[in-house]
């Protein structure tokens, strides 16, 4: 396959008049797997508006839209329209570093059983500026390394998984190829992701690490994660999460610990 033939997409999921859209876009059309024609860009919404639309026909960016209903189908309806074998959910608070569609690349290169590449990552507040890497951060990376120790041994990577979801969902790209008609579970609104990398990592294959910390996850008052936790539903789903792997009474133990880090939030 020729260098100018993409083989990967950046599906950019957006909703409503999101102020860091804009700056979102503009990290995805300066990554270096785009001006090398590896990587494309298209976005999906569906509420579609003019706003959207002025944006883009501003850069140039195939827009699609479907009907709705919560975050975990518009994922899903996101990834349908990627006619790439690889594939990102870019959310529209995120900032995406310009060689992370290289690095996902290479890890994607290193075997054809490959079903996903996630990278670390750092916080960002509203106004673009870097959080200070807090002890719930620390642990995440320390997680993630331990995770890749075994790559291909699936138990060692549930015991990991057992004490939470350390991967960002938009540092997560997919190998569509290798999971057709994948669909994220509309029964959760928070615990989508780690569902959804929990179901991934049963299937024959391999769940790739790259260390770097390859995109910033913006953290503000107006996101979806700070509005659910206030509204109580991030500890219901995951306690019910935490479930899967541990008698209640030891899940409730482990959700003291572990909702400790929302106040970082």
């Amino acid at each position: 396959m020729t260098s100018n033939q993409p083989i990967h997409t950046f599906v950019l999921c957006a909703y409503g008049e999101n102020p860091y859209l804009e700056a979102c876009i503009l990290s995805v059309m300066k990554q270096e797997t785009v001006k090398l024609g590896r990587s494309k860009v298209i976005m999906y919404s569906s509420t579609p508006s003019y706003f959207l639309d002025a944006l883009c026909i501003k850069y140039d960016i195939p827009f699609f839209t479907k009907p709705g209903g919560g975050i975990s189908r518009d994922w899903t309806n996101a990834l349908s329209f990627v006619q790439t074998k690889y594939g990102t959910i870019a959310q529209q608070d995120e900032i995406y570093l310009e060689n992370y569609g290289t690095e996902i690349l290479k890890a994607f290169g290193k075997s054809e059983d490959t079903l996903m590449v996630y990278s670390d990552y750092s916080e960002i507040d509203g106004a673009g500026n870097l959080r200070p890497r807090n002890i719930g951060l620390k642990i995440k990376t320390v997680a993630l390394t331990v995770m890749n120790w075994f790559p291909r041994w699936k138990f060692w990577q549930r015991r990991i998984f057992a004490f939470g979801d350390f991967i960002s969902a938009p540092a997560v790209s997919l190998n569509l190829e290798r999971l057709p008609h994948f669909e994220f579970n509309e029964k959760y609104r928070m615990v989508l992701d780690w569902d959804a990398w929990e179901r991934i990592m049963k299937m024959p294959g391999v769940m790739r690490y790259v260390k770097g910390k390859l995109m910033y996850h913006r953290i503000h008052a107006g996101s979806t994660t700070t509005a659910e936790i206030a509204s109580g539903r991030r500890n219901e789903e995951e306690l019910e999460m935490f479930n899967r792997y541990w008698p209640e009474f030891i899940s409730k133990l482990i959700m003291k610990i572990y909702t400790q880090n929302q106040k970082f939030n």
